[in-house]
């Protein structure tokens, strides 16, 4: 299977890593999250070579993911705005920060703090399920297949196991 048909697969997370998958995509995106909107800006929080930044941003703005507007401003510069599509990777964004903070950290411990701006106070982003309120996690969540999504394979039995394995 070539990487370019993932886009066409029956599977939501197939179909999202074929906007957001190729590697320098979820940089680019933390840059526009920490209010980064020029090309230079996004060149420089990532470090990425110019023809390839603006290869990615003119793919994220054909997907949807960054309107490309001209600022009114002296100077004209192009800025690249997430849309409502780009807005909702944030929850991506944070899953990934804190599987960073958790196991790729080092001995200084996580390079950045969230805080939530209503509240003024630190905090750590949790998925919790909409219906009850409790807190997420892989072994607390069953997926169904939708009628309408045809043969899936079924998910594999989960074994107990020992120690730290899932």
């Amino acid at each position: 299977m070539q990487w370019r048909s993932v886009k066409d697969m029956n599977c939501s997370v197939a179909r999202a890593l074929s906007v957001v998958g190729e590697r320098w995509t979820m940089l680019i995106l933390r840059e526009a999250f920490l209010g980064r909107r020029r090309f230079d800006e996004f060149q420089s929080g990532t470090g990425i070579a110019r023809n390839i930044l603006s290869t990615r941003l003119h793919a994220l703005v054909a997907d949807g993911i960054f309107e490309r507007n001209e600022d009114a401003g002296p100077d004209h510069h192009i800025e690249y705005r997430l849309t409502k599509k780009g807005f909702e990777l944030y929850p991506v964004m944070i899953a990934l920060l804190r599987w960073g903070d958790t196991w790729m950290a080092d001995e200084q411990g996580p390079p950045l703090t969230l805080t939530h701006r209503p509240c003024g106070h630190a905090t750590t982003p949790t998925m919790v399920c909409s219906h009850c309120g409790e807190q997420i996690d892989a072994r607390a969540m069953q997926a169904q297949a939708a009628p309408h999504a045809g043969k899936m394979s079924k998910p594999r039995s989960r074994a107990r196991r020992h120690h730290e394995t899932y």
